[in-house]
């Protein structure tokens, strides 16, 4: 129920900000130079006549329908252009997720471990580096030393601009799919492409997972239980790993969907900067041309992300946890 309500209240605020903006939506359409009456007859059928309460309705059957307005930009409809950008992000998302978890959670427990120690200070400092620096200064620093400097890695793009177009789209995720169709050597750019803003976006995942599972271990740590566990003479990492880790797992999947949830419409910073051609290129380019369509459009996309995931978490509490059920 209040997954939906909130749904709601996502679709009245993007209804009133593409109605409040200073962006008239028929000239978006017909032009400024258009006589007045092509644009009355623009502004009748887009039903900009009709009282709000009614065009609100109207939009919120679209929505539900799958009918998320003509983009200006490419004249294509904005769903049709979310599904053909959205994979890209998705693949880039969910590297960078699975970077963060496989480094942030094991750093965060060892710093845990190490409180007060010199290593936790130092991986409090990596965290604290990932944490703070702007993700597109990392992103042009990043282009500047492996690609520029050292030639490690390829420049900006998803692939190589003459591998591109080849591979049938089946999953979305251009390295899967390349190995689906047997084409290695687009495997091989499409990887290389994939590493350095995947790395850079899974640092800073790594940074926020490695904090708040520190801080989590911490608390556990210092429970009765643990002092217990220890009086009774089990091994330490069982401690660790087992009790102490087992009761921050519900804490954990939060903060990981959150994690996800961010990289998902967060990337816009990193996608522009490699030239990555997801969704946040997608938004970018759409604000730069004032594509109120397609801006609204990807805005609730990204919030029914968040809600869904939001719910998956609900479902894996109840997994994990048999007390949540």
């Amino acid at each position: 129920m209040m997954l939906a309500i909130t749904f709601l209240g996502l679709l009245l605020i993007t209804f009133l900000i593409g109605r409040v903006v200073p962006i008239d939506p028929v000239l978006a359409v017909v032009g400024d130079k258009a006589s007045p009456q092509v644009y009355e007859k623009a502004r009748i059928a887009m039903g900009l006549h009709l009282p709000l309460w009614k065009q609100f309705l109207i939009y919120i059957a679209n929505v539900f329908t799958g009918n998320l307005g003509t983009s200006v930009l490419t004249a294509n409809p904005v769903i049709d252009d979310i599904l053909r950008v959205f994979p890209a992000t998705f693949e880039l998302a969910v590297t960078a997720t699975v970077i963060g978890i496989l480094l942030g959670i094991p750093l965060g427990i060892f710093s845990a471990v190490k409180q007060g120690s010199f290593w936790d200070h130092a991986v409090r400092v990596i965290g604290l580096f990932g944490h703070s620096l702007p993700i597109f200064w990392l992103g042009l620093m990043g282009l500047m030393v492996f690609y520029v400097r050292l030639d490690l890695l390829p420049g900006p793009g998803r692939v190589d601009i003459f591998y591109e177009g080849i591979v049938p789209p089946v999953t979305g995720f251009l390295v899967v799919d390349s190995i689906v169709a047997g084409e290695w050597d687009i495997f091989k750019s499409a990887l290389h492409h994939l590493i350095l803003p995947a790395s850079l976006l899974g640092y800073y995942s790594m940074a926020y997972l490695l904090r708040m599972t520190r801080s989590f271990m911490i608390e556990q740590l210092g429970q009765e239980y643990i002092l217990t566990a220890r009086v009774k003479g089990v091994k330490e990492w069982a401690v660790i790993w087992g009790h102490a880790l087992g009761n921050c797992a519900i804490s954990l999947i939060t903060v990981i969907a959150l994690s996800f949830g961010t990289l998902l419409e967060g990337s816009v910073l990193t996608e522009t900067v490699f030239a990555w051609p997801g969704l946040g290129l997608y938004l970018t380019n759409s604000l730069l041309n004032a594509d109120m369509n397609a801006v609204l459009g990807c805005t609730i996309v990204v919030g029914a992300i968040f809600l869904g995931v939001n719910l998956f978490s609900d479902f894996l509490y109840k997994v994990v946890d048999p007390r949540a059920r």
